[in-house]
C-alpha cells in the first residue's frame, strides 16, 4: 500500500478556498491535467455517491466517485472507479484548514494505493507531482499566489521495447501509445510515463474495450494477459478463483496465478477458511465496482501470516488473522495485502468462526448501534432472518430487549428463528407480512426493519413501519429497489438510510470498537454462530448458487 501526503499554504482565506475545492465539478476550472469535467445522471456535484467524469488533458479518460463531504470539516474524500493507470484502491482525501497566523489555508491532500510493484516509484511519483504539486500550483495561481510552486516534471519515456501497442482500457474506448513513447499525461499539457522500462505493465492485448486496469492484468495466466514479470526467483504461484467476466456463478473458476513477494507496507497470507457474502455475488455480476475483470472476488478470510514485507510494524510471520474489508481477493489459497485493517485473533477465536462471521458481525454491530441504536421495548423487524446477518440481528436484537418478528421462507427457518430469540416469526406467501406485522403489534407497526432483501419487501417494509419508524435497507438479493417519490414517507414521518459497509469500517478506528463488540457479545453468550456450510474452494460457484437461491441458513464458507 502506498501513501502520498502533500501539503500547501494558500495566500487566502479559508472558505475562498473551500468554495472553489468543495465543487466535485470544478476541476476543470483551475487543475491543468483536466480538461472536461462532468458529474453522470445529472447528479448535484455534492451528492455523497455522485461520479465525475474526467477528459484529461492528454485525452485520457478517468471516473471518480465523491465518497464524503463535510463543510463543518471542509473535507472530503473520493475514490478512483476507472483510470489510465494502474491505481488500484486509490482513496484520497482533501481537507483544509485556516493558518492562525494570517488569512491563509493550510491545504493537505493525501491517498493510499496498491500499485503493481514495478510500478510503485513511479505511480507514486505521478500522484505527488503530476496531481497533487500541479494542483496546489494552479490554486496558488488562482489565488494570486506563488509560494513554494513546484514545476511538473518533464515527460518521461520508455526506451524502445519492440514493436507493438501497449494499450490501457478506458470505460468504452481505448487509449494507445507505441512503445517507446510518452504514456498519457496526468499532469497539465506535459505527458508523464510511469517508469522508464516498463511497459509490459499495460500490456493487455486482445482484451478490447470496456475493461479498467486490473492489479491481475500481466500476473494471471491463461487470461489472454502475459505471465511473471516477476523473476522466477522472487514470483510464486497460488490457486485463486477468477472472474474473467462479470456473469452468473459460472463464471467463477479455480485457476493458478502468480503472486509477487509483499511490497512494503504489506504482508502474505495463507488462507484457511474463506467466508463467502452476498457482497460477493454483487462483485461477480458487475453490480459493484469493487471487482475489474480479470479478478479474484471475496472479502473476508481467516488464515496465517506467512510472509512480512518492509516498513511493517506490529505482525510477524505465524500471526493469526482475519479480515473483512476490501480490496478483494479472498478467494485464494494466498495474496497480499495492507495490514491496517487485519485483526489478530485471540486463541479462543477458530479461524472458521472468524471467516464465517467477521463481516456479518460487523456488520450487525453497526447496524444496531450506529445506524439505529436499538433500545429494549422497541418492535424490531428482520427479513431473511435465518440467513448469516439475519440471525445475529435477531440474536443481538433480542439480546438488547427488542421485540423481534422475524420472516422467513419455510416452516423450518421459522422454527430456527424462533430459537434464535424471535417472539414472532412470519413465512413469506402463507400471509402479507405487513398486514401480519400490524396485526402482531395492534396496529402500530416496527420501530426498525432491517431489509437486505430489496425489491421485493422494500414496500412491505414501509408499510410495516410505526409512526416514525426508521428502515434500514442494507441489500438487495431480489434486486434494486427503484425510485420512490419521498414525499410518500411524510405520512409517517417515515426515515430510511442506505448504510455502505465500508463507510464504517475503512479505518482501524472505525472497524476495532464494532470487532471488539462483535466479539464481546460471542463470548458472553449474546449472539452465537452457527457452524457454517463448508465448500472446497474449488466449489465457490455452488456455493454461490445455493447462497442466490436462498437454500441456506447461517453462513457459508470456502475451504482452503
Amino acid at each position: 500500500m502506498v501513501q502520498v501526503r502533500q501539503t500547501t499554504i494558500v495566500d487566502a482565506p479559508v472558505d475562498e478556498v473551500w468554495r472553489v475545492l468543495r465543487d466535485f465539478n470544478g476541476h476543470d476550472r483551475w487543475h491543468p491535467a483536466v480538461a472536461a469535467s462532468e458529474i453522470e445522471h445529472g447528479d448535484p456535484s455534492d451528492l455523497i455517491g455522485a461520479v465525475r467524469h474526467f477528459r484529461l488533458a492528454d485525452g485520457g479518460e478517468l471516473r471518480e466517485q465523491l465518497l464524503s463531504l463535510s463543510d463543518r470539516d471542509r473535507s472530503f474524500s473520493y475514490c478512483i472507479l476507472e483510470a489510465p493507470f494502474p491505481l488500484m484502491g486509490y482513496v484520497a482525501h482533501v481537507r483544509l484548514k485556516p493558518v492562525t497566523d494570517g488569512d491563509r489555508t493550510f491545504w493537505e491532500w493525501r491517498s493510499e494505493f496498491s500499485p503493481p510493484a514495478e510500478s510503485r516509484a513511479a505511480l507514486e511519483k505521478l500522484v505527488r507531482e503530476g496531481i497533487y504539486l500541479a494542483g496546489f500550483a494552479a490554486i496558488r495561481r488562482l489565488f494570486g499566489g506563488q509560494r513554494g510552486s513546484a514545476a511538473v516534471p518533464p515527460p518521461l519515456t520508455h526506451p524502445h521495447k519492440g514493436e507493438g501497442d501497449h494499450r490501457v482500457a478506458l470505460g468504452a474506448r481505448d487509449v494507445g501509445h507505441r512503445a517507446g513513447e510518452a504514456l498519457p499525461a496526468f499532469s497539465g499539457g506535459s505527458t508523464t510515463a510511469l517508469a522508464e522500462g516498463n511497459a509490459e505493465v499495460f500490456r493487455q492485448d486482445g482484451t478490447g474495450p470496456g475493461r479498467s486496469p486490473s492489479p491481475l492484468w500481466g500476473w494471471v495466466g491463461g487470461a489472454g494477459t502475459e505471465a511473471g514479470h516477476h523473476s522466477p526467483t522472487t514470483t510464486e504461484r497460488t490457486r485463486a478463483i477468477l472472474v474473467e467476466r462479470y456473469g452468473g456463478p459460472e463464471v467463477l473458476q479455480l485457476k493458478e496465478i502468480a503472486l509477487p513477494p509483499p511490497g512494503p507496507g504489506e504482508v502474505r497470507i495463507r488462507h484457511t477458511i474463506v467466508g463467502v457474502n452476498f457482497i460477493d455475488v454483487y462483485c461477480r455480476t458487475g453490480y459493484f465496482d469493487l471487482l475489474k475483470p480479470p479478478g479474484v472476488p471475496g472479502m473476508e478470510a481467516a488464515g496465517v501470516v506467512e510472509a512480512v514485507g518492509e516498513n511493517v510494524d506490529g505482525m510477524e510471520p505465524g500471526d493469526r488473522v482475519a479480515y473483512a474489508c476490501p480490496p478483494v481477493g479472498a478467494y485464494a489459497e494466498r495474496r497480499n495485502m495492507a495490514p491496517d485493517l487485519l485483526v489478530r485473533l485471540s486463541p479462543d477465536i477458530p479461524d472458521e468462526l472468524a471467516a464465517a462471521s467477521l463481516l456479518k458481525g460487523v456488520s450487525a454491530s453497526f447496524l444496531l448501534h450506529d445506524v439505529f441504536p436499538v433500545r429494549s421495548g422497541q418492535i424490531v423487524l428482520v427479513h431473511a432472518a435465518a440467513g448469516g446477518v439475519g440471525q445475529l440481528l435477531v440474536q443481538w436484537a433480542s439480546a438488547l430487549g427488542a421485540t423481534v418478528i422475524a420472516t422467513v421462507s419455510t416452516e423450518d427457518k421459522a422454527a430456527l428463528a424462533g430459537r434464535l430469540g424471535a417472539q414472532h416469526a412470519i413465512v413469506h406467501g402463507r400471509e402479507n407480512f405487513a398486514d401480519a406485522v400490524m396485526r402482531i403489534t395492534g396496529g402500530r407497526g416496527a420501530d426498525v426493519v432491517y431489509d437486505a432483501v430489496g425489491n421485493d419487501t422494500f414496500a412491505g417494509s414501509l408499510a410495516s413501519l410505526a409512526v416514525r419508524g426508521h428502515l434500514v435497507s442494507f441489500g438487495q438479493a431480489s434486486g434494486p429497489v427503484g425510485n420512490w417519490d419521498i414525499g410518500r414517507f411524510s405520512s409517517k414521518s417515515i426515515t430510511v438510510s442506505r448504510p455502505n459497509y465500508g463507510h464504517y469500517t475503512d479505518t482501524p478506528e472505525k472497524l476495532g470498537p464494532h470487532v471488539e463488540r462483535f466479539f464481546a457479545a460471542v463470548r458472553h453468550g449474546l449472539v452465537r454462530v452457527e457452524p457454517p456450510r463448508r465448500y472446497p474452494l474449488v466449489n465457490a460457484a455452488d456455493a454461490h448458487r445455493d447462497l442466490e437461491s436462498r437454500r441456506t441458513t447461517g453462513s457459508l464458507v470456502l475451504v482452503v
